[in-house]
């Protein structure tokens, strides 16, 4: 074998990888809106007092055992963001996005956007501008340069 029949091999195995991923993204992009539309659809507001939250498996937490069964198997093995709330008179586990597991308070009742045991959004919740100008320390009160001292 010459060095151009290996070219040719390696050049097929790229264009044959690059199509498996541009294939992979719009089968993905095209679930990912029509899952989008669907909670839209099903969003309700309800008012729930958060009592903890925390990243965990999803079989630690105690979700039906239907709802366990249709969980993707790759969502199975990671690690998820459940919050723990009180939703009316019952105190249930649900999902939520990173977003909002972020700008949730603990110990409060808040009112939240509720699409079955996913929460879509937090009424008053910071825009993700807001939220990267509190990451990098604005709107602390202090300079940054007091902030490093600790004074």
């Amino acid at each position: 074998m010459g060095i151009w029949d290996v070219m040719v091999i390696i050049f097929i195995v790229v264009v044959v990888a690059g199509l498996a991923i541009y294939f992979l993204n719009r089968w993905a992009s095209r679930k990912m809106v029509e899952q989008s539309s669907l909670i839209e659809r099903n969003k309700q507001s309800a008012s729930i007092y958060v009592i903890d939250k925390k990243r965990d498996r999803i079989q630690n937490a105690n979700f039906p055992k239907a709802v366990q069964e249709q969980v993707p198997r790759w969502n199975k093995i990671m690690k998820m963001y459940l919050v723990k709330a009180k939703v009316g008179p019952q105190i249930m586990t649900l999902m939520c996005d990173k977003d909002v597991f972020n700008a949730l308070p603990l110990k409060k009742t808040i009112k939240v956007d509720l699409a079955g045991i996913y929460i879509v959004s937090m009424k008053g919740m910071k825009t993700k501008e807001e939220m990267r100008a509190l990451r990098r320390g604005g709107g602390g009160g202090l300079p940054w340069y007091r902030r490093l001292i600790g004074r």
